[in-house]
């Protein structure tokens, strides 16, 4: 006799473009090349899709909400988390692993008792991005309940212990990987239809301009720009439709159209598939964020050989950079000021920005993915017995 291979289903709020979604995605690929069958559950469905799903994995969306339903908004959160455990029941899973804050909330609280065992695994530090009291009362209650909890910092798992009595034992660290090359999708924007000829690259990336810190990073480079006329700054990723940055989005592109010097030396190419070639084009990577998870741009950037200073955020960037050796951290709350001063001493410095690009290099061997992928197998695998 046969045996049906066991299901697990990665539950996060879509595929849209950003880290938690191709973490999702890489270890949705990781449970099929170990056997599993394997289902990804989103809230949205393909329309705000921007990575493709792997062949052998199943795409799912969560059902769609009537009429009366919506119209009930809280009210209806019982109900939604109903129709969740009921769509879970008809995929007959052994487990289910949800990505990010929310869905992880939801998804425990509708598995209260249910046949199938829940991970969770948040993707930033929460700290950084508080909830309304009412979502903050449901993770209180929600997260004592998951039987893992996959932790990218001790950080977020000593907060977890603190805050959420979440048993210490249940918290498994597992890092994102650095997969290098970065795969290549659609849009395809080449850099050398935005940047001049000759011109140094300050390159940027992310898809939330808040949390990426952009508008302190915009008002660095204007204290720069007169300083070091050769320097461009590339943001790539603020995409004008994108849902609830929409309007930080405008904000960037607005403060663009008004400062003369940003319309010639600013780029926001918008979200772009082929990252890799970007990385190759810049002179000097920053991650200039507020907070993080564990960031994976800046990963790739250190695995391209590029020179990157970042802001030593919770978490992340000081557990992957070490000051002076294979990059530059500048302190987590880094106004415009210090910033621009990091900024000039690498964008000043040819020499230094040769040696943190040869040594950041070696990132790919600290967080290479086949060591990450055991960890990952290693932290589920025991919940599927």
């Amino acid at each position: 006799m046969i045996c049906a291979r066991p299901t697990v289903v990665l539950y996060i709020d879509s595929l849209k473009a950003g880290g938690a979604e191709r973490i999702a995605l890489a270890w949705a690929c990781w449970l099929r090349d170990a056997g599993y069958a394997v289902v990804v559950l989103t809230r949205h469905g393909v329309i705000r899709d921007f990575y493709p799903v792997p062949s052998e994995i199943r795409r799912s969306v969560e059902l769609r909400e009537p009429l009366w339903l919506r119209r009930l908004a809280w009210f209806g959160f019982p109900w939604r988390l109903l129709r969740l455990r009921r769509q879970l029941a008809h995929l007959q899973p052994s487990l289910v692993l949800g990505l990010t804050t929310k869905p992880a909330i939801k998804l425990l609280l509708a598995s209260v008792k249910a046949p199938w065992t829940v991970a969770v695994s948040e993707r930033n530090y929460p700290p950084a991005r508080p909830l309304s009291p009412l979502w903050r009362l449901l993770r209180r209650l929600a997260y004592p309940r998951a039987h893992r909890h996959l932790v990218q910092t001790q950080r977020t798992a000593s907060w977890l212990a603190a805050t959420q009595a979440v048993a210490r034992e249940r918290c498994l660290l597992v890092p994102n990987p650095v997969v290098w090359p970065p795969a290549r999708f659609e849009p395809a924007i080449q850099p050398q239809s935005c940047i001049p000829a000759g011109a140094k690259v300050l390159l940027a990336v992310g898809t939330k301009p808040h949390q990426k810190g952009f508008d302190r990073l915009i008002s660095a480079f204007l204290r720069l720009a007169h300083k070091h006329p050769n320097w461009h700054l590339v943001i790539l990723g603020p995409d004008p439709s994108a849902g609830s940055h929409r309007q930080a989005v405008a904000d960037l592109l607005a403060r663009r159209r008004a400062e003369p010097l940003l319309r010639k030396r600013l780029h926001l190419p918008g979200i772009v598939g082929n990252v890799g070639d970007w990385y190759a084009a810049a002179d000097l990577f920053v991650l200039s964020s507020r907070y993080e998870g564990f960031p994976n741009v800046l990963l790739e950037a250190m695995a391209a050989g590029r020179p990157c200073l970042a802001c030593a955020c919770a978490t992340g960037p000081d557990e992957i950079i070490t000051h002076g050796l294979d990059g530059w951290l500048l302190p987590a709350d880094a106004g415009p000021e210090q910033l621009a001063a990091g900024l000039d001493r690498l964008m000043g410095d040819p020499a230094l920005r040769q040696r943190l690009g040869l040594r950041a290099r070696a990132v790919v061997d600290r967080f290479a993915e086949p060591q990450v992928r055991r960890q990952f197998l290693s932290a589920v695998e025991p919940l599927l017995i």
